[in-house]
């Protein structure tokens, strides 16, 4: 297998997550409804209740689990990262895709500012750890010195949490607290939601603005004919910041968590065989120009009107980024025993280079002027093909996570802008 909370007003993400990292619609991948779905008796009782946050790291000793866990823990003995049984490492993929779907039963018919009802951060809660608690036993093994009865030392192989997970999982688990906490903040607020059952957006007393087409099943924010309290303003653009900080955490631990997956053989055999012949001549064009590069001035001229265009085109970029690649490294294995010919692939090698550079350039500016981007084809493939389950994990985790917080900003940028509407209208 391969290598490897605070209050809701906090901005400050660099104790959620302080490692560097490069760098849906958000209804980037669903699955079946969760396996785990189901209540036992032992937990039914403790729904009703508020569920305690997650402890904060999964690698301290955790106190007796609950039935649930306990029956996923019955594997605790298998080492998850040296499976050579490719049945079971496949089941555990199916199981972990129930991430999504655990996140779309929760989550999927919030479109409020709202606290989260108590039984379904219960279950949210039940099902994460049970999820979550694989990582525990995904171990890589670390040379130790220990120290012998008669004083000498030994150096012996001890296991400890692969390194990925050991950075990546405590971060999403404060970044979903923080989340949570945003949304439990929501109680007694000074802006409610129009009934769309009852009455009509014409027929309300209240400020409300006309929700667009694309996004017609969202709930209309109400408020009071003077708008919001400037404290109530000012507090609601705090929690949007947090939020959207959060959004960019996840997303940055996601990109890099697909960064290390493997490229899928698969997708390799579908690349054209030049870079041009991807991109197309007007892109190309502009990447292979003598000036200085912008990748902001390419979108501009691409003129760039609807996601799906801005999808297809991060396709055709990534496609020829892995054809530039795989040329650099191909230029740098040839022999040196032609001079002539070693001059020749320097200069190929070196355009390469070039052409790579600002396809990764450009890709990241589409991204960036597009943050609620689907996944491309080649992330869509290396999730489908993937085969390490810490990866299938986190990937899944980090992806729900920067879901839930765009979600949020979203909901906060409706009641924004309602107050603008009723502040307008006065």
């Amino acid at each position: 297998m391969a290598r490897m909370m605070a209050g809701p007003m906090r901005t400050n993400m660099s104790d959620a997550y302080s490692h560097p990292s490069p760098g849906y619609s958000y209804s980037r991948n669903s699955s079946n409804i969760s396996a785990y779905s189901y209540t036992d008796d032992e937990e039914s009782a403790a729904v009703g209740s508020t569920p305690p946050p997650r402890q904060a790291s999964r690698f301290a000793p955790r106190p007796p689990s609950s039935p649930l866990l306990n029956r996923l823990s019955m594997k605790k003995n298998v080492d998850v990262s040296y499976a050579n049984n490719k049945s079971e490492e496949q089941g555990y993929q199916q199981s972990f895709k129930s991430v999504t779907s655990t996140h779309a039963t929760i989550f999927g018919t919030c479109h409020k500012l709202e606290p989260l009802p108590p039984e379904k951060k219960s279950m949210w809660r039940r099902e994460m750890d049970c999820f979550l608690s694989v990582c525990d036993f995904i171990l890589d093994p670390s040379p130790t010195e220990q120290t012998m009865p008669g004083g000498h030392g030994n150096e012996i192989m001890a296991a400890k949490p692969r390194m990925d997970i050991m950075m990546n999982l405590p971060a999403l688990e404060k970044l979903e607290n923080m989340l949570l906490d945003i949304l439990d903040s929501f109680h007694g607020t000074e802006f409610w939601y129009a009934d769309q059952k009852k009455q009509s957006f014409d027929n309300t007393n209240s400020n409300s603005f006309h929700r667009s087409e694309d996004k017609w099943w969202v709930p209309v924010p109400c408020l009071p004919g003077n708008g919001l309290p400037e404290r109530a303003r000012k507090e609601l653009q705090q929690k949007r910041e947090c939020a959207n900080q959060i959004h960019k955490a996840a997303m940055a631990i996601n990109n890099a968590i697909l960064g290390e997956m493997d490229v899928p053989e698969s997708y390799l055999t579908t690349l054209p065989k030049t870079g041009r012949q991807s991109v197309g001549d007007v892109i190309y064009r502009h990447m292979q120009t003598t000036e200085q590069f912008s990748a902001d001035h390419v979108l501009n001229s691409l003129n760039i009107s609807a996601e799906h265009e801005a999808l297809e085109i991060a396709d055709k970029v990534e496609a020829a980024l892995y054809i530039w690649k795989r040329k650099v490294n191909v230029g740098h294995t040839k022999s040196t025993w032609d001079m002539g010919l070693v001059s020749d692939f320097m200069a190929d090698g070196d355009k390469n280079t070039v052409l790579l550079s600002r396809a990764q350039s450009l890709l990241l500016a589409l991204k960036h002027q597009f943050p609620s981007l689907s996944q491309t084809t080649l992330d869509t493939s290396k999730i489908q093909y993937n085969k390490d389950v810490g990866q299938a994990i986190l990937e899944s985790y980090s992806r729900v996570l920067e879901s839930l917080a765009f979600n949020i900003v979203s909901w906060i940028d409706d009641v924004l802008l309602a107050d603008d509407a009723a502040k307008k209208g006065n």
